[in-house]
């Protein structure tokens, strides 16, 4: 919920490492877009380093084969509840697993065929370690014109698109697939039973800004545990809030 007139914060917790994947990826790709925009050195460094983390997650994930199974896993809930607006939604899942189904190879291998990217990727393991002194060709590339390192980032992140556009609209779906319940965390404790004939997703708990304390979410596919901690004060540790707590939660299941 990113509205300026939003007056909750809204807590996720995925029910499965599949989403826990798709959650960490949409982060970076936001991520990487906001740097991308910068203008500055500063920004276009930001961007690389988190394009390196995409580039790790693909590297430890069969990113395409588990995107593709949940695409499929939508559309076949979606042809056995079939009205106009789950066709449309169809539509969009098959041409998504069309273009995945395209992709040759190792999605992302590419990018590292640039002798430019492998130099920024080996030395960034190293703290600081892409200072103009140490790669005084990616110095000089940070100090390009606008067009060109923007030309040299849509390349190196072009072949990411077609799964963080898949990625976006599943979890577009996932959360907003589902009602919510109005409850109340007795004594800042809230636990939830999961039907276990059920796959749910993911929980969402949104708690009015006004109230002093952040939901810490523990548990797993068939029971859940909501704590609704008060923030540290001058380094102490969090501690559970004694009060009610109200809040919105969503048990997402598409």
């Amino acid at each position: 919920m990113n509205s300026s007139v939003n007056t909750t914060i809204t807590y996720e917790f995925p029910l499965n490492e599949r989403i826990r994947v798709f959650i960490r990826l949409e982060q970076l790709f936001q991520q990487f877009a906001h740097f991308s925009a910068g203008a500055t050195a500063i920004d276009k460094r930001a961007a690389l380093s988190v394009l390196l983390d995409i580039i790790m997650i693909f590297k430890r994930n069969d990113l395409k084969s588990e995107v593709l199974k949940e695409l499929d896993r939508g559309s076949k809930i979606l042809t056995n509840t079939m009205n106009e607006k789950n066709t449309a939604v169809l539509h969009e899942l098959t041409l998504m697993s069309k273009k995945l189904y395209a992709v040759k190879g190792k999605i992302g291998a590419q990018v590292m065929q640039s002798d430019l990217f492998q130099s920024i990727a080996q030395r960034s393991t190293i703290p600081g370690g892409t200072c103009s002194f140490d790669l005084p060709e990616y110095h000089y590339w940070l100090e390009q014109d606008e067009d060109i390192r923007l030309k040299n980032l849509q390349q190196w992140s072009n072949p990411f698109d077609d799964i963080r556009i898949a990625i976006d609209f599943i979890l577009n779906l996932i959360r907003n697939s589902n009602s919510y319940s109005q409850e109340v965390a007795p004594a800042g404790f809230f636990q939830i039973a999961l039907d276990k004939d059920k796959s749910y997703q993911m929980l969402r708990v949104a708690v009015d800004k006004s109230i002093h304390c952040f939901a810490e979410i523990s548990g797993g596919k068939h029971r859940c545990s909501v704590r609704f901690m008060m923030p540290s004060v001058d380094d102490t540790r969090p501690t559970q809030s004694t009060d009610d707590i109200p809040f919105t939660l969503t048990c997402c299941l598409f």
